[in-house]
């Protein structure tokens, strides 16, 4: 990324400041301003994190707040109480201390002699997240939010579970935040006091899998911050953005169909990252469009941005599977809506070994996969490392039941999400069921291009759920993640199911033989014309 070599002359930096909250505890900041705002106050953009400003996210934080104040805004770095400087003990992710404190900050922004009293609040993942939490709160001076790689529903589609399976996920990346909440604070901020910090935060620490595996469905702890529940509780203006092999992509749909607010939306081929350093490419300029946003918000500037269609993403074009992409081939397409009018389904029926257009003679087939099925699934949420994407999937498909469309006579543009209905029964009373929908080239070769997982025990609710009667039929609906990808002439649409996912996902309990009656066993494409 070229940083302009004179912005640093254009702002100031404070490498520390405190914001008192109403108990006592002091929350640190690191803030960059415009030299002008000394005399001619600008609008602010918060960052609220718990990813250590002093020292974890430094060189990540430097160009993105250097390039906002360097363009007329004061940028504001805070570490969430009890993460890094911060005073106070980090319980969890998104709690109500940490929503309070968000208000508490801005409301400290908006009365700073620097700041005009319009705040926009930015971030990726947690910060992400927090953006939407505290838009639904409402406070008066957030005028616009920017989230990304986030989502609405904290259950369904954060690190820990799903479909209602226990994703690895929840125990790599809870670790770490353990990790990370088990450093000290730095002396050279905090005083000689750092080393009493340290301990209080050591002493009062829980291993973070172990907060989340104690609500293994979709309780109250799930709810709070799942800004699904009221989303006409979020008024100012969202943009939300993602990635195609990032982990968080689905809520952007959603946010799109059900925020009744000023809205806007970008999926690009990316991963879990801001997108100017995307990966796989190709990266946009991110910053530049994050100053058109927030000068049409923040500044009242016709920017033309909201003259745009709402709906832009990155059509992927087909290619080897390989564990890690520079780039994905594609092209850009945009939607004036979404849900879009110009999206059809289109159905393809369970026969045996075979997707048929039309139903037909329903035939039971019987399988039981190998727990090491999935072991070619790449990661659940990959940065754009080597190894994290999904490779050629033939070996997970040896133990998996799997169905081939014809070869496709014309292209096949496919956006949003799949959605597949199977009639089946297992022979145990806990199962899951991982389903994938891949492109068979000419030469053999399987390139997953979406998949979904349910616990069959959550078929009906993921906030009750109730065990399988062993022989029982049942009709199942699995949703996979949404996606753009464009299936060309001569490739094959495969469908393959399996009773494990390892290692994206915790395997049941036993292994579970599984049948499936085909028939009027299907599955639905979303086709963009």
């Amino acid at each position: 990324m070229f940083i302009d070599p004179t912005i640093l002359d254009r702002i100031t930096e404070i490498e520390n400041t405190w914001i008192t909250m109403s108990d006592g505890c002091r929350i640190a900041a690191r803030l960059w301003l415009p030299k002008s705002a000394a005399t001619e106050p600008v609008p602010a953009i918060l960052e609220y994190i718990p990813y250590r400003k002093r020292d974890f996210m430094r060189s990540r934080d430097e160009p993105i707040h250097r390039y906002f104040a360097a363009h007329g805004y004061a940028s504001i770095r805070v570490d969430i109480r009890g993460s890094g400087d911060s005073e106070g003990i980090l319980h969890d992710e998104y709690s109500h201390q940490e929503h309070d404190d968000a208000l508490e900050i801005i409301t400290w922004i908006a009365k700073q002699p620097w700041c005009s009293g319009a705040i926009g609040m930015m971030g990726i993942s947690w910060g992400g997240f927090n953006a939407l939490q505290v838009a639904a709160r409402n406070p008066a001076n957030l005028k616009a939010i920017i989230t990304l790689c986030s989502t609405d529903d904290r259950y369904a589609d954060d690190a820990h579970y799903m479909g209602g399976c226990l994703l690895n996920e929840n125990m790599q990346w809870g670790s770490m935040l353990t990790l990370y909440s088990a450093l000290p604070p730095d002396p050279e901020i905090v005083g000689d006091k750092w080393w009493d910090m340290w301990q209080e935060r050591l002493n009062n620490l829980e291993p973070f899998p172990v907060v989340w595996m104690r609500h293994q469905s979709r309780d109250n702890y799930w709810k709070h911050g799942s800004v699904c529940e009221n989303y006409a509780a979020i008024r100012c203006p969202v943009y939300a953005i993602g990635g195609w092999a990032d982990g968080y992509t689905n809520a952007i749909p959603r946010l799109m169909t059900h925020l009744s607010c000023p809205k806007k939306s970008l999926i690009g081929p990316w991963a879990h990252v801001f997108p100017q350093d995307g990966v796989p490419g190709p990266a946009i300029g991110f910053l530049q469009e994050a100053v058109r946003w927030w000068d049409h918000w923040l500044k009242g500037k016709e920017t033309g941005i909201m003259d745009e269609p709402a709906f832009r993403v990155w059509m992927q074009e087909s290619q080897p599977p390989q564990p890690q992409y520079a780039v994905w081939p594609g092209r850009w397409v945009a939607e004036d809506t979404w849900p879009s009018p110009r999206i059809s389904e289109r159905r393809w029926f369970l026969e045996q070994g075979h997707l048929s257009p039309i139903p037909e003679k329903p035939t039971e087939l019987s399988f039981c996969s190998p727990q090491t099925t999935g072991v070619r699934s790449g990661e659940w949420c990959g940065f754009g490392a080597d190894g994290e994407m999904p490779r050629d999937q033939r070996p997970d498909d040896g133990g998996s039941l799997v169905f081939d469309s014809d070869p496709l006579t014309e292209r096949l543009e496919v956006l949003g999400a799949p959605v597949v209905a199977l009639d089946l029964c297992v022979n145990q009373s806990v199962a899951m069921i991982a389903v994938r929908l891949g492109e068979v080239a000419p030469d053999g070769s399987v390139l997953r291009v979406t998949y979904g997982l349910l616990n069959l025990t959550h078929r009906e609710s993921h906030e009750s759920p109730q065990p399988l009667a062993p022989g029982r039929w049942y009709q199942v609906r699995v949703q996979l993640n949404d996606l753009a990808h464009a299936f060309p002439p001569g490739s094959r649409i495969r469908l393959s199911l399996s009773t494990s996912y390892w290692p994206i996902a915790w395997p049941p309990p036993v292994p579970v033989t599984l049948t499936v009656r085909t028939g009027m066993s299907n599955v639905t494409l979303p086709v963009r014309p």
